[in-house]
């Protein structure tokens, strides 16, 4: 197994090491020399170099055996995120998938879209769900996008970290990061907000577990109302642990375009968003569902490309879907504050949808 990851990256060239976020930038040349090397042992300049950033020791390697050169997509694309499924095993009162179905494509398809992946240039590889932990091609489809040279982050809500086996895969593969939600510091609060049993102990061993492993954990404190009144208590949880946090208050409305989810915002933690200045959606990143179909982002999600059957060519058009997507329409047509707004245009059209108050989403509602 590599050690390294060797990429182009636009115009410039990394040397990447699963698990960690730290990166090496070589010139034009230097990536060349590594390309042609052969069976040749690990140049001296790289091994100093990789001492240097990770403690790491190349010392008489060969370079095939320690560094996976990949190449460059045709197009932009070097981040990307991954619905395996939509299922879940919890039901969270804010949830934004709605009715979360188990299902998707099947070991052999997953093998297809991460080879599509890899060859449209895709670096960073975020696998998420519904609970990706829960899916049974899981481990397959994890280890083969390491394999292939991706940094993976996981989303999960962490109810399966406290197995062995899972714990094993990671420590073993090490994610970039492994990003945790939590719903809160008690049983009570955090079996209510996630609507199981037993949810809260399952997070709190794995994260635990997690930890003892020193794997990258980066915690999502999610605030609704049935759990404001702990975010305190969630905030010390984060710190007595030393990982890093950040808090999400801000409730969308489903993938469908319904609103359930958004009484259960807590309005006393609602955050000004910053003037949407355009996003890479759609042109160095994509969103691929659990059916292999690429869109723009988890909220832009139609139209979409069947990875599956077209492959990298097919993502030739998502330059064209993300403009078309960012036109304004509806009741946002002619708007007065659209030099200022906050809300990327799928997004403001799904609030719109669910015929949301204007306060969950529009800066007219301070006029």
């Amino acid at each position: 197994m590599h050690h390294l990851v060797a990429t182009p990256f636009g115009e410039r060239r990394l040397i990447l090491r699963q698990g960690s976020s730290k990166a090496l930038q070589l010139p034009k040349a230097r990536f060349e020399e590594l390309r042609t090397s052969g069976p040749n042992t690990v140049p001296q300049w790289l091994t100093d170099a990789v001492q240097a950033q990770w403690r790491l020791d190349l010392t008489g390697q060969r370079v095939g055996d320690v560094l996976l050169m990949r190449n460059a997509g045709p197009y932009s694309f070097s981040r990307a995120t991954w619905e395996l499924n939509l299922g879940c095993d919890l039901d969270c009162v804010m949830c934004y998938l709605g009715e979360k179905k188990f299902e998707g494509i099947d070991m052999e398809g997953k093998r297809k879209l991460l080879a599509v992946m890899r060859d449209a240039g895709v670096i960073w590889l975020q696998m998420t769900g519904g609970e990706p932990l829960i899916d049974p091609d899981f481990p397959e489809a994890y280890r083969l996008a390491y394999e292939l040279g991706m940094q993976l982050e996981i989303l999960s809500n962490g109810s399966r970290l406290h197995k062995d086996h899972v714990l094993k895969l990671l420590r073993t593969y090490p994610p970039t990061r492994l990003t945790l939600s939590m719903y809160g510091a008690t049983a009570a609060t955090y079996d209510a907000v996630t609507r199981r049993r037993g949810g809260f102990d399952r997070f709190s061993r794995g994260l635990e577990k997690a930890h003892a492993a020193r794997l990258n954990i980066d915690l999502s404190l999610i605030v609704v109302q049935a759990n404001v009144h702990e975010v305190d208590a969630m905030r010390d949880w984060a710190r007595r642990l030393k990982v890093p946090f950040r808090e999400y208050a801000n409730i969308s409305p489903t993938i469908h375009g319904s609103a359930e989810p958004l009484p259960q915002q807590s309005p006393e933690f609602l955050t000004h968003r910053q003037p949407f200045m355009g996003c890479p959606a759609g042109v160095t990143f994509f969103h691929a569902d659990p059916f292999g179909r690429a869109s723009i982002c988890k909220v832009g999600r139609e139209p979409n490309i069947d990875l599956i059957a077209e492959g990298v060519d097919g993502l030739a058009r998502l330059g064209e879907i993300a403009e078309s997507l960012m036109l304004r329409t509806g009741g946002c047509s002619g708007c007065t504050l659209s030099g200022t707004c906050r809300v990327c245009r799928p997004m403001a059209k799904i609030f719109q949808e669910s015929k949301a108050p204007l306060v969950n989403y529009c800066q007219h509602r301070e006029r």
